[in-house]
């Protein structure tokens, strides 16, 4: 029988892959095959076959105490994972199936261990891809070679897959014994509790407790973590979850089979640990199943905010009112399309949050120069990042809705005003969450990296400046690939469904790089108009001031940019047929 499930299993990835092959046929999704893999060999299979042929150490600025830190701290992101996979999940042990594995596979006459061994074989593929793009990304990290860095985090991702499952095993007999969710929650909660308390009571009379001069550098964070987490109750706490870490750090290769013995022996006992569990599943997985299927046919509606919160009401983000702008209605449609974590409520309170924290922190002059100019450079990073991967992830526009383009030609509105409509949301969203930013690096940005102070009032015109002109870029950002969208409806995904794969990750590079010229070549007027009022404007009323009017002029070039370019998406949309678009 298991070898009836193997070959389910390869002819599944064979179809699969065979149906990839076969879209190449179609000239978009050849082109975009190629780039995706002339990325993928330049930018990450050339540098690992490089280091694999390199005699000397791969990663020369891995030292032995950065590994060691390494791997106490991924001991503690495994022992959170554990943790969390026995306080939270409150449902009894479902293993996820597709309704045509359960139609066939359940009546047949196979036992329950043998449909978990199918289970743990179709998740090895997920574990296998997975792996090579984590050894892909962190090829920088770890201590040796990239096949060490693969084994590694297979070795790793495959007990924390066998960990989850066995403790949802264990969690469903806790429940055939009578105890309930909340009952099994605190006995693992005071479990911890009791292990945490003696843990801090071992600390309080063999470590001294942190001081500023400890937050002062990352070194002294480094050697205080090192010296509160190696000895003691936390040594034995954290010991089988170095184990299973150990393997990934190893410098060579004797270092590393000598880790890996006792990684597999947790490993096995993991396996013999989820395999023996003779635990009543089938349920549990076809009602799993059925809410997958109902939640795919919902976003293939169009309403997968409503399918994921069905037993939850859903707060509109305003109240829409029977007579305005038609653009927003839009506004609002979208907005509850996002879902509540755009509320102008949560963005209110954020922004509280901002200021009393960030404030007396970037206030700071005691223990904390290296954390306040750290803040502030990594905000700026963020707000330079969402400018182009805000429009990425935010769809809630064209691209989302030209799939029902032949109802939104019904409405009796001008083609410039369902653009709009249609931008606003996204806008308003990644204005937002920049206006956050913008006030958090306000904060914390009270120092230079090298110790300078900046003054307040400089942060303020800067902040000002910078709320002032977000709005047009993002407006102009947001232009870009709905645009293209309209232009070129049969190279971009249209509508909620999204589709994956190297070809399409191929496409999304050549769009990129597109959308990036574009962007840089729509902001060259606005740049010149700054220059041209802030060097007059310097001498005579000083940076303070001369900053943000020249921002306002610039957002003035960006705002009229903007209109132009949605009044000719709007003649764009007009002319738009879905009938007359190849999409396939």
């Amino acid at each position: 029988m298991i070898g009836a499930l193997v070959y389910l299993q390869v002819q599944s990835v064979r179809n699969r892959l065979r149906v990839r092959i076969g879209r190449l046929k179609k000239p978009k999704y050849l082109v975009g095959a190629l780039v995706g893999a002339a990325y993928f060999y330049f930018f990450f299979l050339r540098n690992l076959f490089a280091s694999s042929r390199a005699p000397a150490a791969v990663n020369p600025s891995s030292s032995p105490e950065t590994l060691a830190l390494t791997e106490l701290l991924g001991a503690l992101v495994l022992l959170a994972m554990a943790g969390v996979a026995w306080i939270f999940p409150r449902e009894r042990a479902a293993l996820v199936f597709t309704e045509a594995e359960i139609a066939f596979l359940f009546p047949a006459p196979v036992t329950r261990k043998t449909l978990i061994h199918f289970k743990l074989l179709r998740s090895q593929a997920a574990i296998l891809f997975t792996t090579l793009l984590l050894t892909l990304v962190t090829r920088r990290t770890g201590g040796g070679s990239g096949w060490i860095r693969a084994a590694g985090w297979w070795v790793i991702l495959s007990t924390l897959n066998l960990h989850t499952l066995g403790a949802s095993f264990a969690r469903t007999r806790l429940l055939e014994h009578g105890i309930s969710n909340w009952r099994r929650r605190i006995i693992v909660l005071s479990g911890g509790a009791l292990v945490l308390a003696a843990v801090i009571v071992w600390l309080k009379h063999t470590v001294r407790g942190p001081e500023v001069s400890d937050l002062a550098s990352l070194d002294k964070i480094r050697y205080y973590i090192r010296q509160t987490l190696e000895p003691g109750p936390a040594f034995f706490i954290l010991f089988p979850f170095r184990l299973v870490v150990r393997p990934y750090l190893a410098p060579d290769g004797g270092a590393f089979l000598l880790a890996l013995g006792p990684a597999l022996a947790l490993l096995l006992a993991h396996y013999i640990w989820a395999a023996r569990s003779d635990v009543a599943f089938e349920e549990a997985s076809l009602a799993l199943a059925q809410k997958r299927a109902e939640i795919i046919a919902a976003v293939r509606a169009g309403n997968w905010h409503s399918a994921a919160r069905r037993k939850k009401k859903t707060r509109p983000p305003f109240k829409l009112r029977a007579t305005g702008s038609p653009t927003v209605a839009f506004l609002w449609k979208n907005l509850i399309s996002a879902g509540q974590a755009f509320s102008l409520r949560l963005w209110f309170l954020l922004a509280l949050v901002v200021v009393c924290v960030g404030g007396p922190v970037g206030a700071s002059r005691e223990g904390y120069s290296w954390l306040v100019p750290t803040v502030g450079i990594v905000t700026a990073i963020l707000l330079g990042y969402s400018l182009f991967l805000g429009p990425v992830l935010l769809r809630q526009d064209l691209r989302q809705d030209l799939a029902n383009a032949d109802i939104l030609k019904m409405y009796p509105l001008h083609g410039w005003q369902v653009v709009l409509g249609e931008l606003l949301a996204p806008a308003t969203i990644l204005t937002g969450v920049q206006w956050c930013l913008v006030l958090l690096s306000v904060m914390m940005f009270s120092q230079a990296p090298q110790g300078d102070t900046i003054a307040l009032t400089k942060r303020l015109s800067i902040g000002a400046a910078a709320a002032m002109i977000a709005p047009g870029l993002n407006l102009i950002s947001l232009v870009i690939p709905n645009a293209s969208v309209l232009l070129f409806p049969a190279w971009l995904n249209i509508g909620r469904e999204q589709v994956g794969g190297i070809e399409v990750m191929g496409q999304r590079l050549i769009f990129m790089l597109g959308s990036v010229l574009v962007f840089a070549f729509a902001l060259v007027p606005a740049a010149v108009l700054f220059l041209l009022v802030f060097l007059p404007a310097k001498p005579l009323v000083g940076t303070v001031v001369a900053v943000p009017l020249a921002a306002l002029a610039a957002t003035t070039v960006l705002a009229a940019e903007s209109s132009l370019a949605i009044w000719w998406m709007g003649r764009l949309f007009e002319r738009f047929d879905v009938s007359a678009e190849p999409t396939g």
